[in-house]
C-alpha cells in the first residue's frame, strides 16, 4: 500500500480535476495557485493557450499584507476587475488540487464579489 506525500496528493488531485475542468473562450478558467506565502490567481483561456487575467498577493497594493482570508478576498476582487475589464463574465474555477476551503474559499468569494460568474 502505498502512500502520497501531501504535495504528492494535491498533484494528484490537480490532475484529477483538471481532466474534467476546461476553460474556453466563452468560459475561461480561473487557476488558483496557493503557497505558503502567497496565493496566485489567473483567468486562463486554454484554447487559445493564454493568460486574459491574473493577479496575486505581491501587488504593490497588497505587499505589506500578511497572506489572510481577507488578503485571498482582495486577490479576487482584483482579478475580478481585471477580468471584467479584458471582457470575462463567467468562469469555471480550478483549485489546484487545493481543498475549497479558507484561503482558496475566500479569493472564489472575492470573485464572485467583483462580479464573475462561477
Amino acid at each position: 500500500m502505498s502512500k502520497f506525500t501531501r504535495t504528492a496528493a494535491r498533484k494528484h488531485r490537480q490532475i484529477r480535476v483538471r481532466k474534467r475542468v476546461h476553460g474556453a473562450v466563452d468560459r475561461p478558467r480561473l487557476a488558483v495557485y496557493r503557497s505558503n506565502r502567497y496565493i496566485y490567481a489567473q483567468v486562463i483561456d486554454d484554447v487559445n493557450s493564454r493568460t486574459l487575467a491574473a493577479a496575486s498577493s505581491q501587488e504593490p497594493s497588497l505587499r505589506g499584507r500578511s497572506l489572510s482570508r481577507e488578503t485571498a478576498t482582495e486577490v479576487g476582487k482584483l482579478l475580478a476587475e481585471r477580468a471584467t475589464a479584458a471582457g470575462v463574465e463567467a468562469i469555471v474555477f480550478d483549485r489546484g488540487g487545493n481543498p475549497y476551503h479558507g484561503r482558496v474559499k475566500a479569493l472564489a468569494e472575492g470573485a464572485r464579489e467583483g462580479g464573475l460568474k462561477f
